[in-house]
């Protein structure tokens, strides 16, 4: 147990970057203390690509931190992530003395073999956990520290990082005026969370949702014994709605967050939406259609998810009991439901568990990740605590802020573009119509049609997931009778760009006829971006 009682996490994703300051009181139990979240600068799927505006918003998320909390941070855990981690399992050895007890300095040195495997020198160990020992072949020893025997073996989880990005990482948080006191794997981190006492005790993936990439932990007997990455997230999600409404990523991101779903039968099936450009044209679309949209990508990240279980452990319904989503992207409404169909596992929703202070705040799971930093802090072993109090926490006192720290004052509200829902059909008008048989795998997908002109690559082809949803980047589509062009935008690196910044989505207002000529119904664009993908 560590001596200092103030614990910082600090979670540097691609949507958020969030700060959390913990209180260790003497008993063990956890007080939240501080929180400060910001929008995400200079960060792109886990990577730093700007470090001075990485640096800035760093500064913001724990200036906020700290003015809740009347604590000045000086050390702080890191979350890391993404593509540039890689992780393996070594086994270790270590022979002991006859009529000897097994001690300390023995399971240090058969860990200390384990390690001892060829790595890369450009990677840099992050963790090394210790899963099960085994003494003269005895299996699922916990701790054999005290017992006899002449064999003693190992099996850990290396985890390391590649060291480029992590000096990027280390530089902007030491010129954010702090000290790393360790870094810590995301979905390590948001299983010490979210984890209960029945799912330490079985094999539990645990699926961390983000904006640029989701994160995954398998959990085995409270041990993180797999862990991985895809380069997917729910900003991915955003783009596909921003390319079919024609609408800003901004806008795209309320229109998903207000009224999209994964499942589109928990979708308002009553209410319509109304997208209109800046030049008049309009179309509309219902929060069911919408959500037809929506469930494709979250339903390949889950594909891709039992992809990667499957090649490194086994089929995932076989090897694990439950699954634990959580993450920002986990609040999608239908996404645990969607999760547990393509699972065939129970599944629930991962909040942080075991804190008071701050839980109002901090208790959803979008903080899993920044909370569990603050848990892996007590011991730094990489096993879920045990003794946390899961009763209902007592609200804290928040501590009135410094006034030398320059901390960024409350701003108003950015003006958006969305009114309230009314419901049904404005004006007489008729909703777009997704006509036709849906087809695919799945038999729930589209799975042909063109749309003219649109690029057939949304996304650059990512290495080792190189699918069907992955076609290609920017392969432009065939041409038809509006002249193959695409109107209002490109995407570029995952990205929609080019879109007429003025486009809005109104809910309620005045019914305005579509523009004459020829037209190309939704269904027609849906088809063209997911034809691939079932």
């Amino acid at each position: 147990m560590r001596e200092n009682s103030i614990i910082v996490g600090l979670d540097i994703g691609t949507t958020k970057i969030t700060t959390v300051i913990g209180e260790v009181a003497p008993d063990g139990t956890i007080d939240i203390i501080g929180e400060g979240s910001v929008p995400s600068e200079g960060m792109k799927r886990g990577s730093v690509v700007n470090l001075e505006r990485a640096t800035q918003a760093i500064k913001q998320s724990l200036h906020a931190a700290e003015r809740v909390s009347g604590v000045r941070a000086w050390n702080v855990f890191v979350s890391v992530g993404g593509n540039h981690t890689k992780a393996m399992t070594s086994h270790g050895l270590a022979a002991i003395r006859r009529q000897q007890e097994i001690s300390p300095p023995d399971v240090e040195r058969a860990i200390e073999n384990a390690r001892a495997v060829p790595l890369d020198p450009s990677l840099e160990v992050l963790h090394t956990i210790p899963q099960e020992y085994v003494v003269d072949g005895q299996e699922g020893i916990k701790n054999p520290v005290g017992m006899h025997g002449v064999r003693l073996e190992v099996d850990v989880h290396i985890v390391a990082g590649s060291a480029g990005p992590l000096l990027n990482l280390r530089r902007c948080v030491q010129e954010a005026g702090l000290q790393i006191e360790g870094f810590v794997l995301h979905s390590l981190a948001s299983g010490l969370a979210t984890l209960d006492q029945s799912e330490q005790n079985q094999t539990t993936v645990v699926v961390d949702m983000g904006g640029g990439t989701t994160d995954i932990g398998v959990f085995k007997r409270g041990n993180l014994a797999h862990s991985a990455s895809i380069p997917i997230g729910g900003d991915h999600v955003t783009a596909d709605l921003a390319q079919i409404l024609k609408i800003p990523m901004e806008e795209a991101e309320k229109v998903k967050r207000h009224y999209g779903a994964a499942i589109p039968e928990l979708a308002d099936q009553e209410l319509t939406l109304e997208i209109t450009t800046a030049s008049g044209a309009t179309h509309a679309i219902s929060a069911y259609e919408l959500s037809r949209v929506i469930r494709p990508r979250v339903s390949e990240i889950y594909g891709l998810i039992r992809d990667e279980i499957d090649q490194a452990l086994g089929p995932v319904e076989l090897v694990a009991q439950s699954v634990v989503l959580t993450g920002g992207g986990a609040q999608l409404p239908g996404a645990v439901d969607l999760a547990r169909e393509r699972f065939r596992l129970p599944t629930r929703l991962g909040r942080p568990r075991g804190i008071h202070g701050l839980s109002d705040i901090v208790g959803d799971p979008a903080h899993a990740c920044s909370v569990g930093m603050v848990l892996y802090g007590i011991t730094q072993d990489g096993r879920v605590p045990s003794g946390l109090d899961d009763s209902d926490p007592a609200a804290y006192a928040e501590y009135p802020g410094r006034h030398d720290q320059g901390y960024p004052q409350g701003g108003s509200p950015v003006p958006g573009y969305l009114t309230a829902p009314t419901g049904g059909v404005h004006g007489g008008g008729a909703p777009v119509s997704l006509s036709g048989s849906p087809q695919g795998a799945s038999g729930a997908y589209p799975a042909s049609g063109y749309v003219i002109g649109q690029p057939q690559g949304q996304y650059p082809a990512t290495p080792g997931y190189q699918g069907s949803a992955y076609p290609g980047a920017g392969h432009q589509g065939p041409a038809g009778p509006v002249g193959g062009q695409l109107v209002g935008g490109q995407v570029v690196g995952g990205q929609v760009v080019g879109v007429d910044p003025h486009a809005q989505v109104l809910v309620d207002g005045q019914p305005q006829k579509p523009p004459s000529g020829p037209k190309v119904s939704l269904m027609d664009k849906v088809k063209a971006l997911f034809r691939d993908w079932f």
